[in-house]
């Protein structure tokens, strides 16, 4: 009897996910709710129903015998989907609202390192405008503002001048620019370091950790422009020895999994841990309680074992097997809509990438109009390449995008420039 899978989310990291899960012999359907337009090719089932609507979402997952859910962003994670589901007798892949506070509460992913004593940056929290501007007067710059809350991986400030530093905590604690989000404010040290994205399935206390990733999340080359989701990111990371790895997994990710389970939280899905090599050792820069976006798009390139497999043992007791390819590389660019990450051009038709042999193609926010994509939002769309050698990945995706027509777009022309260097 073959799988029957249903996927929460409409991104590139929802559409890499269907796509692994559908390339399983053991499965034999995925739906993706809402999902986009450019999914269809793969042979996902678009669903159009919203992530918030609870009910219509288990009535769908009841109706269709779906074998289990996999959820994909954080919003329906912190509004208790996997517990709504759970509830409903269903089996779902995420962690629970509770658990899924290590993302959405900067303030308390900070309190368990400190009780679990996981490196980090020294910080203090504050809701009030004049006692934070105190603080960053206190410690100067350069210093770190962050949204306590969700803020779709735009809500950090990496101030170089205390007077940007409180520009950024006049905006979120006066000027409420990120809504509730923004009502407290983490201020922290800045770290210098190489940084990498550390990401673990987890069950309760078991960890299985993925290949290490990096993204680029500011908006232009060169690392320079305002931050954003993520701009492109590549797998392995050459210049993180994997000493560093190692000491990640045993001093960050082990502890975090235990330490939400002591504290009654236990947690069941993909833990994502921002991490920066310091002089001093790995450190955390952010929790995350799901796949990343762009990183999902390379990371799952250099799994060698069935990821539903993978999903399905870790959701019925078994012990899984998790295997990645020791050699060659995967890098991904993001195609972003001009004027993002703060006033996305929509409605520019998509290329036609059904001719590209060397690489793939995944969709964000797309629409279709006439027979025809058309962007419909901030990310449109990342191309993914593997190749030898990190240069070589680089080259295949580049190769792509000066081949098709990206009017109305932009995307950074240095990816992986980091990882090539010592490559």
């Amino acid at each position: 009897m073959g799988l029957t899978i249903l996927v929460i989310g409409s991104g590139g990291r929802e559409h890499v996910i269907a796509q692994k899960l559908i390339q399983s012999p053991r499965v034999t359907t995925v739906y993706c709710a809402k999902g986009n337009a450019g999914m269809i090719n793969d042979g996902i089932q678009l669903v159009d129903i919203a992530e918030d609507d609870h009910v219509q979402l288990i009535q769908f997952a009841k109706k269709k015998k779906v074998s289990w859910t996999f959820v994909g962003p954080e919003v329906p994670l912190l509004n208790g989907l996997v517990d709504d589901f759970t509830a409903a007798g269903l089996l779902v892949f995420g962690p629970t609202k509770a658990a899924a506070l290590i993302e959405g509460s900067k303030n308390f992913a900070k309190k368990i390192m400190d009780k679990y004593q996981i490196p980090t940056a020294d910080y203090q929290t504050f809701a009030d405008f004049e006692l934070a501007k105190t603080y960053v007067l206190e410690k100067g710059a350069p210093i770190v503002i962050k949204a306590d809350g969700l803020a779709a991986g735009k809500g950090v400030v990496v101030a170089d001048s205390e007077a940007q530093a409180i520009e950024a905590l006049k905006a979120m604690l006066e000027e409420n620019k990120f809504g509730l989000s923004g009502a407290k404010v983490v201020v922290e040290e800045f770290l210098s370091g190489e940084e990498f994205s550390l990401l673990a399935f987890v069950r309760d206390h078991e960890v299985f950790p993925m290949v290490i990733s990096q993204d680029h999340k500011r908006a232009y080359e060169g690392d320079t422009g305002p931050n954003t989701g993520g701009m492109g990111a590549y797998a392995p990371v050459p210049q993180i020895s994997d000493a560093i790895v190692k000491e990640a997994i045993e001093t960050i990710i082990k502890p975090a999994a235990q330490g939400l389970l002591d504290e009654g939280r236990p947690f069941t899905g993909i833990l994502y841990a921002g991490v920066i090599a310091t002089e001093t050792g790995p450190k955390v820069i952010e929790f995350n309680a799901r796949f990343g976006d762009p990183e999902t798009q390379v990371v799952l390139q250099r799994l060698e074992s069935d990821f539903a497999q993978i999903i399905d043992d870790l959701l019925t007791g078994t012990q899984p097997t998790v295997l990645w390819k020791k050699d060659g590389y995967s890098l991904g660019v993001v195609v972003a809509a001009k004027g993002y990450p703060s006033n996305s051009e929509l409605n520019y038709p998509i290329p036609d990438f059904s001719r590209i042999q060397t690489g793939q193609v995944y969709y964000a926010s797309v629409k279709e109009q006439a027979g025809q994509l058309i962007s419909d939002g901030g990310r449109i769309y990342l191309i993914e390449a593997s190749g030898e050698t990190l240069k070589a990945a680089q080259n295949a995706v580049y190769g792509i995008l000066n081949m098709v027509n990206t009017e109305g777009t932009f995307y950074r022309r240095d990816i992986g420039f980091k990882g090539v260097t010592f490559n």
